[in-house]
């Protein structure tokens, strides 16, 4: 007979952790959260397709490079959402140095990064998390 009550207790811990998302499992980064590399490179795709579609944005990007834009991108994206990269691109406040940003134009351009993750499916808690380990280089791009 107690052979039997540990075995139900067993059952139930075990249903306890399916229940709560898994006991011995890692927990999903955001990096998984935003579909891993296949997923950032559809945001950063999204975004470059939204930023050639914004006038107010369109020539802070002119002379822009897209394809070395979209990977430099792709792989900040991927180091701040907790994936396997570095970003081996130049600092922000290099990169945006005499671009003259406004407060308006990132905010502009936060607005279509947002349109570009609702575009890909990102779910809003998703797009938050990301929106806040992004904030920080708000201050190295104006």
């Amino acid at each position: 007979m107690k052979r039997y009550t540990h075995v139900k207790i067993l059952l139930a811990a075990g249903l306890l952790c399916l229940t709560l998302g898994g006991c011995a499992t890692p927990r999903e980064t955001l990096y998984d959260a935003l579909g891993g590399s296949a997923g950032i490179d559809q945001i950063t795709r999204a975004l470059i397709v939204q930023i050639g579609n914004a006038p107010d944005i369109r020539p802070f990007f002119e002379e822009t490079d897209l394809e070395r834009f979209q990977s430099k991108l792709n792989e900040q994206l991927c180091q701040v959402s907790g994936g396997p990269c570095d970003y081996t691109g130049d600092p922000m406040d290099k990169v945006h140095a005499g671009m003259d940003i406004t407060e308006a134009n990132f905010n502009r351009l936060v607005e279509l990064l947002i349109d570009a993750m609702d575009e890909t499916g990102i779910p809003h808690p998703i797009q938050n998390q990301l929106l806040a380990r992004l904030a920080p280089l708000r201050a190295e791009m104006l």
